[in-house]
């Protein structure tokens, strides 16, 4: 089994693809599916046939950059589930993980919040600023933060009047 990509950014929403070895091709009643487990996220996915050896599914978004074990698993009525092949995935901070993450502690401070001056010096993947707002958005999604934060920051002097 071979996979098209063993690096992913943070964020997931990636498209995956799975060449089968000869002995794993798909039968019609197999169902394949992915788990990715790491130190506190585990996630299970669906994949969708291409053709007889060959499989994609979505990457998720993870928590954390780190290195997650990936199973593919087969299912077939009336057979326990079996693990067809495992493979190390690596989960990996981009661009649009350091802008969320640079939002989220700038939240509320007016002078941080100059986002111009941080795309400045990063610059947008592929000069394309829609493609980063898209990340950004999904980066957010997988952030830790706290439970009270919010995008005004914790002075909560604004009252509605």
């Amino acid at each position: 089994m071979k996979f098209s990509l063993l690096l992913l950014h943070i964020q997931g929403d990636c498209v995956v693809t799975i060449l089968l070895a000869e002995e794993d091709k798909v039968e019609d009643d197999v169902v394949f599916y992915l788990v990715f487990s790491g130190s506190t996220l585990h996630h299970c996915t669906s994949t969708r046939k291409v053709s007889s050896d060959t499989l994609e599914t979505i990457a998720p978004g993870h928590d954390c950059c780190e290195t997650v074990k990936v199973q593919l698993c087969a299912s077939k009525e009336g057979l326990p589930v079996f693990v067809v092949a495992e493979e190390d995935f690596h989960f990996v901070q981009d661009e649009a993980y350091d802008a969320a993450q640079f939002l989220a502690t700038s939240a509320g401070n007016q002078q941080a919040l100059n986002f111009t001056r941080f795309l400045d010096r990063s610059g947008p993947p592929s000069g394309d600023v829609n493609s980063l707002d898209e990340k950004v958005a999904l980066a957010f999604r997988h952030l830790k933060l706290p439970a009270e934060w919010n995008v005004l920051g914790t002075d909560q002097t604004l009252h509605g009047e």
